[in-house]
């Protein structure tokens, strides 16, 4: 007769060791951004305006209607005019020229955001769940490859002992929630206009027809990637979420590209309250070039150029000879995917570090638009304004949903794309015949991040080639 010795409670702590670590670092974590508060401290400090109808005499304005005079306030503002202010000095006004104007009606209060303002913002709800959902995530996936570097999981294969399906179901999940809050915000009726929504269904509708072109391998000599292990049917849901996530991405990347715009100064208005600092500038100008980049190192003509088929392989003098410039220099090519992945990450955390600048240039914009009817004519109609400066104000939540979204999506992407090949232990052979799970979510999470930055790229550069143009404005 057969006797099974029960395991000791050490014994069980060694076997799922992994898996507790991960429970108890999620847990912990959980509870620390619930009692900080951290996603209403991420706002913390921010400005935003009002336009109200009818001020009080005693209060004051952040800004005011400049004066004719020579007063030393003015010296900072530049008019948006062709005419000089010694010009308009010069003018003396006529008694038929004199308009009723109130210009106490026409100021505008700044105020600094706090924990009250910005539970009250509408999607504060949703926003505080996606950003306690990404860094559980993220952290997660940042464990599972320190422990993976340690040896916390090369000698198991169950997926209870592993414990690195954890960090694949948080990866999963924050996602699933981040492309259900994006879908949200972009069907938003009153923070968006109905052309941009149509612009959003047909960018959609063309990426779906792009995502069937690259799932069937249509497209395999020109990117690098490989979903040949995929079935037919997961290739036209893999194509949905990816025209998905091409209508869903336009209206951010055009409103980030706005604040691009503004931040940089880009259009010259001299106004120290509108633009950033030369740091921010600078943040905002490298992420959007290393964005580029990333983009083109997954496209093979590009991509090619900083790969050497050759490396570590001795060849022959009629070989070493060749005088071919692709695939004879740079670095290997497990060097190069690493070197690209890395250019990915930063990316994505440059854009996490230029939110809050990015967040206040969208504020800013609705003080633009004040400025600019309020020197449009002697008595400027300032509803237009003060409807703009109320709902960038309202919106505020939407805004940072959109801005955060994107980056966070790529990242978490960039997670599930990291996974090992075994992570689900011995579940992974009843994925498909073909291809196991773990090997199927990470050739695909690495397409749909890729998808994330590429769309991110076009949109943005392209609007800001429009307003290069004078195609658009900002108003």
């Amino acid at each position: 007769m057969m006797v099974v010795q029960a395991s000791t409670p050490l014994e069980i702590l060694g076997t799922y060791k992994n898996l507790f670590i991960y429970t108890f670092f999620t847990f912990s974590l959980t509870l620390l951004l619930s009692f900080l508060g951290f996603p209403s401290l991420f706002l913390h400090g921010l400005f935003t305006y009002v336009h109200p109808d009818h001020t009080s005499a005693s209060a004051k304005a952040a800004i005011r209607r400049p004066s004719s005079d020579s007063s030393p306030s003015v010296d900072r503002f530049q008019p948006l005019s062709s005419s000089t202010n010694s010009e308009l000095r010069k003018r003396v006004p006529r008694s038929r020229d004199k308009v009723d104007f109130d210009e106490g009606n026409a100021q505008i209060f700044r105020i600094k955001l706090d924990d009250a303002h910005v539970r009250s913002r509408v999607y504060f709800g949703d926003y505080q769940r996606v950003f306690v959902l990404f860094f559980l995530g993220a952290c997660c996936f940042a464990l599972k490859l320190y422990l993976g570097g340690h040896g916390g999981g090369s000698k198991v294969v169950g997926v209870l002992e592993n414990g690195g399906v954890i960090p694949v179901v948080l990866g999963i999940f924050a996602v699933s929630r981040l492309f259900v809050v994006l879908m949200k915000v972009s069907l938003e009726r009153s923070a968006s206009r109905r052309s941009d929504k149509q612009l959003s269904l047909g960018f959609g509708v063309l990426g779906s027809f792009l995502g069937i072109l690259i799932c069937s391998s249509a497209l395999k000599s020109g990117l690098d990637f490989d979903l040949s292990g995929i079935g037919g049917s997961w290739m036209v849901l893999i194509a949905i979420i990816m025209g998905c996530l091409a209508g869903f991405l336009y209206m951010p990347a055009t409103k980030y590209a706005r604040a691009f715009w503004l931040g940089t100064d880009q259009i010259r208005c001299s106004l120290s309250i509108i633009s950033c600092g030369w740091f921010s500038r600078s943040v905002l100008f490298a992420s959007h070039l290393l964005s580029i980049l990333t983009a083109l190192l997954y496209i093979n003509p590009f991509g090619q150029l900083l790969v050497n088929e050759r490396a570590g392989v001795r060849g022959s003098g009629h070989e070493a000879s060749d005088e071919r410039l692709l695939g004879n220099v740079g670095m290997s090519k497990p060097d190069f995917i690493k070197f690209r992945i890395c250019c990915m990450f930063a990316g994505c955390v440059l854009q996490m570090v230029v939110l809050r600048p990015c967040l206040q240039m969208y504020l800013n914009e609705a003080v633009l638009s004040w400025y600019q009817r309020l020197h449009a004519s002697r008595a400027p109609d300032l509803d237009f304004s003060r409807a703009k400066v109320f709902l960038h104000n309202h919106y505020i939540c939407l805004t940072v949903l959109q801005f955060f979204a994107p980056p966070a999506l790529a990242l978490l992407f960039l997670g599930l794309s990291q996974i090992d090949d075994h992570s689900f232990g011995k579940v992974d052979s009843l994925c498909t015949r073909s291809t196991s799970c773990s090997v199927a979510i990470k050739q695909v999470s690495g397409l749909l991040a890729w998808w994330v930055n590429i769309n991110w790229v076009v949109f943005t550069t392209a609007t800001l080639a429009f307003y290069r143009c004078g195609l658009l404005y900002v108003s």
